[in-house]
């Protein structure tokens, strides 16, 4: 009896492919107790392939419909889109040249500031006219290139607080002009940040444009909680660390009053701990789990067989883990930004292309070849900006990859 319960006839069995399994083992090398950390950019996605797009998505700018199908597309496979504010039509390149080498979709967004800038900074500004007039121009260039790269691209604009929503106010005219005249917005997406104000203010004025928005099928991106640091004249650096964490209650207000819109569609941006800008590992604590109870808690209370009813949006992406990346993508966010890391690569990039032609860029004429050879090719502004475009293409491939973002489409 002892020996059947314990099945000790089976003990010969057990033991053979035991010793079977250690020679294996032994005659590949491997080291299955200590195994090597591979450096991230050497990290390859082992994923399962993803389901075919939805038929309504096409290379080119995606609005409407076949915006909310590639969003839930990325949710259902598991992918996360990185988004990208840009400030010029070099940055524009970088970004779909990136998509394009990834194989997925790409989320260009203009801030304030970047549209003011690409209007230029000394152009008239009353009522924000350059900054509104910047990011149409923007939105202009990127439709007209966009299909040439392959890609889904998103347009959109980044935070917007009231203060600025004289600017939100142009681009609302713009969008309405637009889908008058084509059918469609001229932008995917806005984001409206509001998420200082008490929440019942932050709600009431997201429903009033969300209800405008709905009506040229535009899509709207809305903050709870505060997102730490600074960026793009948004200056969280000495918030409440509280504030940095967003309640599942808080979200299934905004749920519940955004879904009565008829024909809004919408995201949301929930604070989880995070900050903008790049920091000293332990200065940032990212709890993604309180995305992961948020959908929970709103499944619950709407009696959702979806067990991720609600999309949300990751802030302050850059310099956060791959681990707590892919977990609060398991939550249901769709969306990254990605801006301090871009900024660091481009420059990064210009960088080190002086550091290679040094030599060649300290004068026209003149360099280690001869005193009369003029260098005129290689201060030539495309050179180092090329430089700049395929550094920040490349760190924007490492970034989808930990988005999951590989050869999605």
């Amino acid at each position: 009896g002892f020996r059947r319960a314990l099945n000790l006839n089976h003990w010969p069995r057990i033991m053979l492919r035991m010793l079977s399994l250690c020679a294996v083992a032994s005659a590949l090398n491997l080291n299955v107790a200590a195994p090597t950390r591979v450096p991230r950019s050497k990290v390859f996605l082992q994923t399962k392939t993803a389901t075919p797009l939805p038929t309504s998505v096409k290379p080119g700018v995606v609005t409407g419909e076949a915006l909310w199908d590639l969003l839930q597309h990325a949710k259902e496979n598991k992918y996360a889109i990185p988004a990208v504010n840009v400030v010029s039509s070099s940055s524009i390149n970088a970004c779909l040249e990136a998509a394009a080498k990834y194989g997925g979709p790409m989320i260009v967004q203009f801030s304030r500031g970047g549209g003011q800038f690409i209007a230029g900074k000394t152009a008239k500004n009353e009522d924000d006219a350059a900054c509104i007039a910047g990011c149409v121009a923007g939105a202009l260039h990127v439709r007209e290139v966009a299909k040439l790269y392959g890609v889904p691209v998103i347009l959109h604009t980044d935070h917007c607080m009231r203060s600025w929503l004289p600017w939100f106010d142009g681009l609302m005219e713009a969008n309405e002009k637009y889908f008058e005249a084509n059918g469609e917005p001229l932008f995917s997406s806005h984001m409206l940040d509001l998420s200082e104000e008490p929440l019942e203010e932050n709600v009431a004025t997201c429903v009033e444009y969300l209800e405008r928005m709905a009506k040229f099928n535009c899509l709207l991106e809305m903050e709870l909680g505060v997102t730490g640091g600074e960026e793009d004249g948004v200056d969280n650096s000495d918030v409440d660390s509280s504030r940095l964490y967003t309640q599942p209650e808080e979200v299934y207000e905004v749920y519940k009053a955004l879904s009565a819109v008829e024909g809004g569609r919408f995201t949301v941006a929930a604070a989880f701990g995070n900050v903008h800008g790049v920091y000293a590992p332990g200065n940032v604590e990212l709890k993604p789990v309180i995305l992961h109870n948020t959908q929970k808690y709103i499944a619950e209370q709407i009696s959702s067989e979806d067990p991720l009813p609600t999309l949300f949006v990751f802030h302050g992406g850059s310099g956060s883990s791959r681990e707590d990346i892919r977990y609060a993508i398991e939550a249901g966010v769709i969306k990254m930004n990605i801006d301090t890391d871009t900024q660091w690569s481009y420059w990064d990039g210009i960088r080190a292309y002086e550091a290679k032609y040094h030599d060649y860029l300290q004068g026209q004429i003149g360099n280690p070849e001869s005193e009369t050879k003029p260098n005129k090719k290689y201060y030539d502004p495309r050179m180092s900006m090329r430089s700049a475009e395929e550094s920040m293409a490349a760190r924007l491939c490492e970034a989808a990859e930990d988005l999951n973002c590989i050869q999605v489409l």
